[in-house]
């Protein structure tokens, strides 16, 4: 006999036990024979991760599809693997050396502390992967993959080679987020947005000599100027007074008048004494401010574009910790006399960190009389999400690659459909980033991570090759066959057998999404033309959020169809489709985070409802473009879920349902047992379907409809009476079916639930009997049995005793109280129907007697059912007054809620300024208001109709 109840705790470690000791998730298990393949490879979690609310969304989507097509018998590969996650992981092996007091990375060599990176993975990293396999996620896990093993970094050093040597990666100076604390570049992925209660500093920049404009002070009703003044200068303002010492340009837009006639002459750079050009460019906004930017190219993303259109300088203020650097920098001298007063402040300045600086100039130009005033601003500030300071925009050298030239084949999948996105509107948002791409900064100034492959020789010619030894090889036969300096060097090395000491490697390795761009067909064994190549490349489904649509999406896009091609040399996409699922935020709609104290803990939940619970929750509410409002009060309602069906097993069992191999639902007579099977069979149908199109919560709900309303709470209940009766064909018959529909669900239930359905499938076997295969394994259903004169008749049965109960419920019926039933103009089909089923209508409805009238009595709660109307008379029921007194009561609270939420809504500064989610809560809740005060006043109407 089962259990009472169900111990998640328990069940999930056995059953996950189960599934290891049967390999049951490998490769091609369960496969039919000539199956197709269907391959998902898992967007790889950081070997520093833990299970977050995304994993546990993301891979549960994935896990649905895999033990879905598993069941259908395709050949499945759900490929698992992690990425190295160069800086988190330094990071954290950094933080470790500190705690245990040893060298840190700086007093070791690169090589003693790559060591011991391995050695942290071999002990710590990884641990997520064990969290995904108490969520049920059913990867082979006997394939893992990582971005930095033996056979991915082979695939990396053949795509950085090859798109090298065809022009497609090179070395070039632009600006870079650059992050002064972990002294490296970071991708845009990398940055948060912190808003900062900061300043605006209006500066004053002195014209050169005799130059002078005018400009508006004064200005009519039309803001046509009627006051002009002479000015020497021009006001700039900004947010980063510290950069002022690399500006080298003042630019104003083209048709803004007032700067017209100065559009080519100088400013002096206070503090500093270089002439700046203004420039006319359309970047300034003229009616922004003054209209006048300042231009540092160096230190800003939009001022480096501006300056390479007007040919400005570039000059680096900033040291990579982001202390100022300007005597002993020969780009900020260039061309400068500086007087002795000059001289003294700049030493103050020297080496200083960024923030110290921006008070000393601030200082300095208000004592000059140059500082024109200061305005308190909120602005957003760019953030490191791992060094957690203020990030720079830096000139620098490193390695890109031509993005713009790879997106046009991923462009073009797309937009002929050959890669398809669900929900289809993601489309836009790929082709607004794609058609607008920069240059991809490859490089990163690290330790852990791909080291890019490119050796310097004396002179600064750079190999590119995949070992050092080839790279030399290239080296001696570069130097050797070019007369001048370094060719006699060269040969000297050679002929003293020091060959080593001719280049020297890039200590640089490669951002991490360069190898997780490769992850489609490096975890197959590319370069190598493997077995699992041939037969699960192209993937089948991408699964995956929409903010790495970008980072990671677009860039699989690019590699695979650059380096894989099909027998006619045609590039092949690395899936046909890419998911796109949406955040999961909190029950109020807040995306989660630390400072807000509402992020959830997947793995708790899974201690305090279950696996099952957590993975059925997150399906049913994944909503097509749609975010997750996760409440764990919704986990434990699921919870519940599960607990019904436990129960609803352990009831059949001990109403004697028993397996019964020869059961055909072609055989059975009663039509509660034709009508349940019917409904089983549309259900899986539905469930079938949602799954083929990604609707995962429609498949949910299709489930937990049949599940808890047709299955529990009508067919079990419906049953009780053959249970109880003399008939023991019928008995026989219910005991068969209800097994038989029971073991067809645990099935349709599997990718939801797949610890209790594996646990009740492996009990209901049959006592002292063994299933031939894990439920994992078994033949996903496909039922044919319709019968729908049974299903439309049983159909009204519910329909009536719902209506009734309903009704009972709206009205406040105390559940002991019993009426007459006055069914008004029945046809002679709901005449034989009452008849047929009037003992369960009044079993059901707490209904005394059923009648048939031609007209309606008054003061009867009405339900409608097909052509009649099912009358409750309740006078019978109620106390009418108090009922009234409290229906009045309930309108006027609700109307008084009403009236508070609509001026809310009805106040444009609310709406403006709250924050978008409680303005969205409160529309939610009005309309929720709404349809209860329709019920409650229909309700009221009843009840003075009774009076």
């Amino acid at each position: 006999m089962l259990d009472k109840t169900y111990d998640s705790a328990a069940v999930e470690p056995k059953i996950a036990k189960s599934w290891d000791e049967a390999d049951a998730f490998r490769a091609g298990a369960n496969a039919k024979p000539g199956a197709d393949s269907f391959t998902i490879v898992i967007p790889p979690p950081n070997v520093t991760g833990s299970l977050h609310m995304g994993h546990a969304l993301n891979n549960t989507l994935q896990d649905i599809m895999v033990r879905f097509e598993r069941m259908r018998g395709k050949d499945v590969l759900w490929q698992p693997g992690m990425d190295h996650a160069g800086i988190a992981t330094q990071m954290v092996v950094e933080r470790q050396l500190m705690e245990r007091q040893l060298p840190g990375r700086r007093e070791m060599d690169r090589d003693a502390f790559i060591d011991k990176v391995w050695e942290w993975k071999a002990e710590s990293g990884g641990m997520i992967f064990n969290q995904l396999k108490r969520l049920g996620a059913s990867c082979d896990w006997s394939r893992e993959r990582f971005t930095m093993d033996e056979g991915l970094s082979k695939a990396v050093l053949e795509v950085f080679v090859t798109l090298y040597k065809q022009g497609l990666i090179y070395k070039d100076k632009r600006l870079v987020n650059w992050d002064p604390k972990l002294l490296t570049a970071i991708s845009d992925l990398e940055v948060e947005q912190h808003e900062i209660n900061g300043n605006l500093w209006h500066l004053r920049y002195p014209l050169e000599e005799g130059v002078t404009y005018q400009h508006p002070i004064a200005f009519d009703e039309d803001g046509k100027p009627t006051e002009w003044e002479t000015r020497d200068y021009l006001v700039v303002a900004t947010t980063r007074p510290e950069t002022m010492l690399g500006d080298t340009g003042i630019a104003v837009h083209p048709d803004d008048a007032r700067y017209k006639d100065i559009v080519g002459k100088h400013v002096i750079l206070p503090i500093v004494g270089r002439r700046i050009p203004i420039v006319a460019d359309e970047y300034p906004d003229p009616t922004a401010g003054t209209g006048a930017v300042k231009m540092t190219p160096a230190h800003d993303f939009n001022d480096f574009e501006v300056g390479k259109r007007a040919g400005l300088r570039m000059i680096n203020i900033l040291n990579v910790d982001a202390t100022v650097t300007i005597t002993d920098n020969d780009d900020f001298l260039e061309g400068l006399a500086p007087s002795r007063e000059q001289e003294m402040v700049w030493a103050e300045l020297q080496g200083q960190d960024r923030f110290f600086v921006r008070k000393k100039i601030v200082e300095i130009l208000e004592a000059e009389g140059l500082l024109d005033k200061i305005e308190p601003h909120k602005h957003m500030v760019p953030h490191g999400d791992r060094g957690g300071v203020p990030i720079e925009p830096r000139l620098t050298e490193q390695w890109y690659v031509d993005a713009k030239t790879l997106a046009e084949p991923a462009i073009a999948s797309v937009r002929e459909g050959r890669t398809k996105f669900v929900p289809k509107n993601w489309e836009k948002t790929y082709y607004e980033w794609m058609e607008n791409i920069q240059p991809w900064c490859v490089s990163r100034q690290l330790w852990w991570g791909h080291q890019i492959p490119a050796w310097y020789g004396p002179d600064g010619q750079v190999f590119v090759e995949k070992t050092e030894e080839e790279a030399l090889d290239a080296a001696v036969q570069h130097y050797l066959a070019h007369e001048g300096p370094w060719k006699a060097w060269v040969q000297e090395k050679l002929e003293n057998f020091a060959p080593g000491e001719i280049l020297t490697r890039d200590e640089d390795v490669l951002d991490t999404w360069f190898s997780s761009a490769l992850w489609p067909f490096s975890t197959l064994g590319w370069p190598d033309k493997t077995p699992e190549l041939a037969r699960y490349y192209p993937t089948d489904v991408l699964v995956t959020g929409f903010d790495i649509i970008f980072f990671w999406v677009a860039r699989m896009m690019m590699m695979s169809l650059h380096f894989m091609k099909d027998e006619d040399g045609n590039p092949v996409e690395p899936f046909e489709t890419v998911y796109v699922h949406a955040l999961v935020r909190d029950k109020n709609g807040q995306k989660m985070s630390k400072s807000k104290g509402n992020v959830i803990d997947p793995l708790q939940l899974i201690d305090e409802y279950g696996a099952d619970a957590l993975r059925f929750t997150l399906a049913i509410m994944a909503a097509q473009g749609r975010d997750v409002k996760l409440d764990p009060a919704r986990i434990a309602g699921y919870r519940n879920f599960g607990t019904k069906l436990w129960n609803a097993t352990r009831f059949a069992e001990m109403n004697g349902a028993r397996r019964d191999p020869a059961f055909l639902p072609e055989t059975s007579s009663l039509a509660i047992n034709r009508w349940i099977l019917t409904e089983l069979t549309r259900t899986q149908r539905e469930v079938t379907e949602a799954i083929e199109h990604f609707r995962f919560n429609d498949a949910a709900s299709s489930l937990y409809r049949f599940v808890w309303n047709q299955f529990c709470d009508w067919y079990l209940e419906l049953l009780k009476p053959v249970y109880a009766g003399e008939d023991e064909a019928a008995k026989r018959e219910a005991q068969a079916c209800s097994a038989y529909v029971l073991e067809e669900t645990y099935k349709l239930l599997h990718p939801f639930m797949p610890f209790m359905t594996e646990e009740l499938y492996a009990h209901t076997a049959g006592e002292g009997q063994a299933r031939e295969s894990l439920l994992c394994h078994a033949d996903w259903p496909e039922l044919t049995f319709s019968d729908i004169s049974a299903a439309a008749d049983i159909n009204w049965l519910v329909e009536i005793v719902s209506g009734i109960r309903s009704a009972r419920a709206e009205m406040n019926v105390p559940p002991s109280a019993v009426a007459p039933l006055i069914v008004v103009a029945a046809n002679s089909m709901t005449q034989e129907r009452l008849q047929r089923h009037e003992a369960a209508i009044k079993r059901l409805a707490r209904v005394e007697s059923i009648a048939l009238a031609a007209e309606a009595p008054k003061g009867a709660a009405q339900i409608v059912v097909g052509e009649a109307t099912a009358c409750l008379p309740l006078g019978a029921l109620i106390d009418v007054s108090a009922e009234k007194a409290r229906l009045e009561k309930a309108v006027g609270k609700a109307d008084q809620e009403m009236s508070r939420i609509s001026a809310k809504l009805g106040n444009e500064k609310f709406v403006a300024n709250a924050n978008p989610d409680v303005v969205a809560a409160e529309r939610e809740r009005f309309a929720e208001l709404e349809v209860q005060i329709a019920s409650l006043r229909l309700a009221l109407s009843r009840v003075m109709e009774a009076q």
